[in-house]
């Protein structure tokens, strides 16, 4: 509900449902993000088993008996970690699903609280999923949001995310002259195009 202000000018009040939604949707992203790092640091730790019993032996072999009763060995085999968290490291379904998980991030918290008006002077584009340096900025900041919103970051944590990963990540990203530079200047007239890159040296 407005009340009128003392210049003549109303303020405006969010409506409590709305801060509600934001305040859920946020709870359960750092839910989520908990979950994911448990899982995370789970695979990591069975990894690290696996590899410190695998020291001091050419190869890992594992014992059943045949029918007859002799002994026989077998290679044992582990899947392969991915070497690297970042994004465009990843392919096929690591790719896909990191993308998905960012993609939410970016739909429910990102934007609805720092997304700001569209303009020349701060494009953005509705399919920044088709820019790659958009995506890999992207990621990386959600990747920080992931640690330094961690109780374990402490209470300075939110506020070294927003001052050393938000603001450098919207200003490369939103600037005129950035990825989104030839996209959407204006809400109301939605476009998409991907800059030309410099050739390679190769090409």
């Amino acid at each position: 509900m407005s009340e009128p202000a003392r210049d003549g000018a109303e303020l405006v009040r969010i409506p409590d449902h709305d801060l509600d939604d934001l305040v859920s949707t946020v709870t359960q992203l750092v839910t989520e993000t908990r979950k994911q790092n448990e899982t995370l640091a789970r695979l990591t730790d069975e990894e690290t088993s696996i590899n410190d019993g695998a020291d001091g032996e050419a190869e890992s072999v594992s014992t059943a008996t045949s029918p007859s009763g002799a002994a026989q060995t077998a290679p044992v085999t582990s899947a392969e970690a991915p070497t690297s968290i970042f994004i465009l490291a990843l392919d096929g379904t690591a790719y896909t699903e990191e993308l998905a998980t960012l993609t939410k991030w970016v739909d429910d918290l990102l934007l609805p609280v720092y997304g700001r008006e569209v303009s020349t002077s701060r494009p953005w584009c509705e399919q920044w999923l088709e820019h790659p340096e958009a995506v890999a900025r992207l990621h990386a900041l959600w990747l920080a949001w992931q640690q330094l919103t961690d109780v374990e970051a402490g209470l300075t944590g939110p506020s070294t995310w927003h001052r050393d990963h938000l603001d450098p990540t919207l200003l490369q990203l939103r600037t005129p002259d950035g990825p989104f530079g030839a996209c959407t200047t204006n809400a109301t007239r939605p476009n998409h195009r991907l800059l030309a890159s410099p050739q390679s040296a190769g090409a």
